[in-house]
């Protein structure tokens, strides 16, 4: 459809979702829902809810609440984010509000205010590992 820089992996469209776009200088105020991903660079005051991915542009205002799979913003956001799967944020955004996300990445440059609730799934796998092994005998050290 677009040319894609291939290091840019979170552009890559999958052929069978569809992409929504909010352009720069389009405005929106209420709830958006969607199915897959949307890509904002205008600005959207009131909830934003996709089973799947939210990509909000550089020049992007969002006034409200984003619920997604994955939200990867670079632009300015004033309300709480929740991600099934994770939260990247791209210099040069800003966040003021909470996060619960199992993954969190905060480019440098990124302004953030606020909570952030995100446990990572590499502490959900030692959970999983301290439960499936054995307790090893205690040995006394010095002792023959």
């Amino acid at each position: 459809m677009w040319p894609q820089r291939s290091k840019d992996k979170w552009h890559v469209l999958d052929s069978e979702k569809g992409l929504t776009f909010l352009g720069k200088g389009a405005k929106f105020k209420g709830t958006l829902s969607f199915e897959g991903t949307v890509r904002i660079d205008g600005s959207v005051e009131g909830e934003i809810h996709t089973k799947g991915s939210v990509i909000i542009g550089e020049y992007a205002i969002i006034e409200g609440d984003v619920h997604a799979d994955t939200v990867i913003s670079g632009g300015r956001i004033t309300g709480n984010i929740v991600a099934s799967e994770k939260v990247e944020l791209l210099a040069p955004g800003s966040l003021t509000g909470s996060i619960k996300t199992p993954l969190l990445s905060l480019q440098e440059g990124v302004s953030f205010s606020g909570n952030c609730e995100a446990e990572g799934r590499g502490k959900v796998r030692e959970l999983d590992d301290v439960r499936t092994t054995e307790p090893q005998p205690s040995r006394v050290l010095g002792a023959s």
